[in-house]
């Protein structure tokens, strides 16, 4: 895309980025959606055996519970760009956030056909938002790109964290058990939707049906790169969201503390969810992150395979800090490989489609390994193999280039 046609996009979009009151409550409303896009689904993870057992499930059909929302991010990725031409970015994204809420509340009813379809559709919801969110960033702060992803990034993995830490807590104390435990996270997509409403005034459709032309990203050996890593830092990540706390349990830690052990992950993720995605912003190139990514994936997984109970906090904090860094430096690379803010959506979709996809097989996988040899060495070699992938992926999308360049 040469400046001209740049220049004209730019002009076309509502100034909200540049006005205060405006760009704080854009801020504001990105926060709110990027509370919902991970808490609905690390909430399960603590919970996941009171859920197997309460409703007579095998360990592979609970890996479903993680599992489908993934596949519903695999399928609507890709058409989050088309619906967000037609009915404008800022209705898509509100959308996403009122199907999050209704996904939630479903899971509520005590059946279990209610809770695999209230899992798909708050899936779906948060497939639309994970797509869009970076493109919207890309568009509406152009000159913070680091800065508003790494704000975007700590504001879901502090709640993702926090999700996982009181799950069980609050189940032990309600009624409702682990239904109302999970429902409780419908609160904070409600409060989303009312804090997106003032955003539904702009649309931005003509401007960006403008560039959206062919962003050539299916046929890019680059845009597959970036998909890689989407899809192996997705794989690595819900698989231990999903098992992790009954690995833990099994080795005989308690449910509660094995989901504050899960909680510790992804609160180590947070400082760097942020710090990465500035640093990747400066840097000439990414390829020095991704190595110590790809370090801090490997010394983890090696210290939790031990089983020794007395290095799961040791294991927990670089497995954290790197499922941290792989998620900013795979957000990123949606923006720092591509021209454009349309250009940004339709790889942020190849990518989370495909990405998740692979990312769908890893809890499913996990609990069906486990179900065959009754251990969890395998699984956790799995990811480390996973690890080694992601580097040489990493490689290549950490390049200083851009999508359709020669």
């Amino acid at each position: 895309m040469n400046n001209a046609t740049e220049t004209k996009f730019q002009q076309n979009t509502d100034p909200a980025a540049s006005t205060g009151v405006k760009a704080a409550v854009l801020l504001l409303g990105i926060v709110m959606i990027a509370t919902t896009l991970r808490s609905p689904i690390t909430a399960v993870g603590p919970l996941i055996e009171t859920i197997r057992s309460d409703m007579g499930m095998s360990h592979t059909l609970a890996g479903l519970l993680t599992t489908f929302p993934l596949l519903a991010f695999a399928v609507i990725s890709p058409l989050a760009p088309k619906i967000s031409r037609s009915w404008g970015m800022e209705r898509t994204l509100f959308l996403g956030v009122f199907a999050v809420t209704a996904g939630v509340l479903l899971r509520f009813i005590p059946s279990l056909a209610a809770l695999f379809a209230g899992t798909i559709l708050l899936g779906v919801g948060i497939a639309l938002s994970n797509v869009l969110l970076p493109s919207l960033i890309k568009r509406d702060f152009p000159l913070r790109t680091g800065v508003m992803t790494g704000i975007y990034s700590v504001s879901m993995n502090i709640f993702a964290a926090v999700a996982s830490g009181i799950s069980v807590p609050v189940a032990s104390h309600l009624h409702s058990g682990w239904r109302g435990s999970l429902v409780m996270w419908g609160i904070f997509s409600a409060v989303a939707m009312l804090v997106w409403l003032p955003q539904l005034r702009s649309r931005h459709q003509a401007g960006e049906a403008q560039v959206s032309g062919k962003s050539g990203v299916w046929g890019s050996k680059l845009a597959w790169q970036v998909t890689i890593v989407m899809g192996l830092q997705s794989f690595v990540f819900y698989s231990v969201v999903a098992w992790l706390p009954e690995i833990l349990t099994e080795r005989g830690m308690s449910p509660s503390t094995a989901g504050w052990m899960l909680s510790l992950l992804q609160l180590f993720s947070v400082p760097v969810t942020f710090i990465v995605p500035v640093l990747a912003a400066k840097f000439k190139n990414q390829r020095l992150l991704v190595f110590l990514t790809f370090l801090c994936f490997m010394i983890g997984f090696s210290l939790l395979m031990t089983g020794v109970a007395a290095l799961v906090p040791a294991a927990v904090i670089p497995i954290g800090m790197a499922t941290g860094s792989a998620f900013g430096l795979a957000t990123m690379f949606f923006v720092l490989r591509t021209h454009h803010s349309q250009q940004a959506a339709e790889l942020s979709g190849m990518a989370q489609s495909i990405g998740y996809l692979l990312a769908a097989v890893g809890p499913l996988l996990f609990g069906f390994v486990h179900d065959v040899t009754g251990s969890w060495t395998v699984a956790i070699i799995l990811l480390m193999a996973a690890g080694i992938i992601y580097m040489l992926a990493g490689w290549g999308a950490g390049s200083n280039r851009y999508i359709g360049d020669k």
